[in-house]
């Protein structure tokens, strides 16, 4: 049967390690270790507390958004477009739909197809599937795929087209003129309307500051200029410039872009230094060959003697969807003592680092080895106190 020294030679769960102090003196190895201490100490003061303000405890932006578009804009087509025509466009015209959440819409380019009524018509020869040379080549009751309406049955020679029940006539759908109908667009202003919370704090803000209704009406986003970069007043062409776009570009097929408000607030100071940092991003592809640009189509529905008539207009333009995000922060002692505390623990690196350069990589490892290890045998109550010589044969 093993004995008890067997036993623990053989499993070591009967054993006991203490840690040992080992005072080296040794230049190198000090500069090293206290190397390692000011990294550790300057990651954990400067970076973690600091520059990453461990010592707040934060809170997430509620917030929502409004907005208005001004601006009128004439259109003399009368000749060229009569649909268009000669005619004001303001904010009820080009706005569509009136509201929205969090993004606004603003027509800058269109077709329109004016006094569509319910009829038959011939499809557009551009869609191949109402191609015909007969009238069976046109089963009655069955829709053009990707078409506007239904097969009469019936086969138009002149166009070689299916016959349809439709909206007739039926839309043009290419656009006139090399540019947006809608120039004037540009010099459209848009007002947004800002309101956010940071529930934690009991802090609540918008982005429109606490200044006269006179600077206000006249003030126009500038971010180079320390007054004007809080005016919440934009042009529509200055948005679109910011995203490294030509607005005429832009505006002939219209796109999405993102306007982004940043809240990042320190409420350990006043709260006049929280503001609102804006940014712009053009969200779609303006690269892509197949439906590129922003559009949509809605109607107007009217009557004459009793028939129903609708204006169809396909509009392009711009759609400004509103992003807002940031943080706020206010000191808190509990955020501080845990970041206190993880760098205390990390100073343990230090030891760690200096043990492994001492013990496996230096020339008298094992001289170090035999300071640092010491094996001891259980004392009786009559042992003397024993300090276990060690040999050293230099480095």
């Amino acid at each position: 049967m093993a004995t008890l020294e067997e036993s623990q030679g053989y499993f070591g769960v009967l054993e006991y390690n203490t840690a040992k102090i080992v005072h080296i003196k040794s230049r190198k190895i000090g500069i090293f270790y206290r190397l390692v201490q000011l990294i550790i100490i300057g990651y954990v003061i400067g970076y973690a507390i600091i520059y990453k303000k461990g010592y707040q405890t934060f809170d997430q932006v509620q917030s929502s958004v409004t907005s208005k578009v001004k601006g009128v804009a004439f259109t003399n087509l009368s000749h060229s477009d009569p649909a268009i025509g000669t005619r004001i466009w303001d904010t009820a015209d080009y706005v569509v739909p009136a509201e929205e959440n969090d993004a606004t819409f603003v027509i800058t380019n269109m077709i329109i197809t004016p006094r569509q009524k319910n009829g038959i018509c011939a499809e557009t020869p551009s869609n191949k599937d109402a191609h015909c040379t007969k009238d069976s080549q046109c089963p009655q009751g069955v829709p053009v795929k990707e078409g506007h309406g239904i097969r009469t049955g019936k086969c138009d020679l002149s166009t070689k087209t299916c016959e349809i029940y439709a909206w007739c006539p039926i839309e043009n759908d290419h656009l006139k003129y090399p540019y947006p109908v809608l120039e004037d667009a540009k010099d459209f202003t848009l007002l947004i309307k800002n309101s956010i919370q940071f529930p934690k704090f009991k802090f609540r803000k918008r982005n429109i500051a606490n200044v006269s209704s006179d600077f206000l009406k006249s003030c126009r986003y500038n971010p180079n200029d320390p007054m004007s970069k809080l005016c919440p007043i934009f042009t529509i062409g200055s948005i679109v410039n910011a995203t490294g776009e030509s607005f005429d570009s832009f505006a002939y097929l219209g796109g999405v872009i993102a306007i982004l408000i940043q809240w990042n607030c320190n409420l350990d100071f006043s709260d006049r230094v929280c503001l609102p940092e804006y940014s712009f991003q053009r969200l779609d592809n303006p690269n892509v060959t197949l439906s590129p640009g922003y559009n949509f189509r809605f109607p107007t529905y009217y009557q004459v003697d009793d028939l129903q008539y609708r204006t169809l207009t396909k509009a392009y333009g711009i759609r400004f969807i509103f992003v807002v995000f940031g943080q706020a922060g206010k000191f808190n002692i509990v955020p501080l003592l845990l970041n206190l505390g993880s760098g205390l623990a990390l100073l343990s690196i230090a030891t760690v680092l200096c043990d492994i350069i001492v013990l496996y990589f230096i020339k008298g490892r094992m001289y170090y080895y035999g300071h640092k290890y010491e094996v001891i045998e259980e004392a009786d109550d009559e042992s003397e106190p024993f300090i276990q010589p060690v040999e050293y044969k230099g480095l």
